[in-house]
């Protein structure tokens, strides 16, 4: 990302950041001194629920790191849970952003289907960090997925 950690670490933490770049977010607030309270509607293709739930952020470095778990109830759909570790480093004046996420579902979603699921998470993933660059003023240079390492 093209501006120094510490400016990206701080708009990673602005709500109303998170809120232009996360695709559906109707409300992202803190509730605490960790936790953020939040209401998203996900398009799942044939279906757009909305959930709602909470962030927690753990494992805090200041502007070097922090782990993000959140768990969110889609009405009849059941419920979503995941987690990223995200990471920031320097690069010259820029900055590398590096993240690791898993996530799962119970109910009706996973009847869905895996690929459903996957491919949306995907487009969630994508669609943030388009947004985030846009709402941060920063230009995103996403590496290519085949040099990425697997951990």
């Amino acid at each position: 990302m093209s501006a120094p950690r510490a400016r990206i670490w701080d708009a990673l933490n602005d709500p109303e950041m998170l809120k232009a770049a996360i695709p559906g977010c109707h409300l992202i607030a803190w509730s605490g001194a960790e936790t953020l309270d939040l209401e998203i509607k996900v398009n799942l293709g044939v279906m757009q629920p909305t959930f709602k739930g909470e962030l927690i952020l753990s494992n805090i470095v200041p502007a070097v790191s922090y782990t993000l778990s959140g768990r969110g109830k889609g009405g009849l759909l059941g419920l979503a849970e995941g987690s990223a570790d995200v990471s920031l480093a320097d690069e010259g004046s820029d900055t590398i952003l590096t993240f690791t996420a898993n996530g799962g579902a119970s109910g009706q979603i996973m009847k869905m289907g895996k690929a459903i699921i996957g491919n949306s998470a995907q487009r969630i993933i994508d669609g943030f960090f388009e947004r985030f660059g846009s709402a941060a003023g920063v230009e995103v240079v996403p590496l290519p997925r085949e040099n990425l390492q697997p951990s």
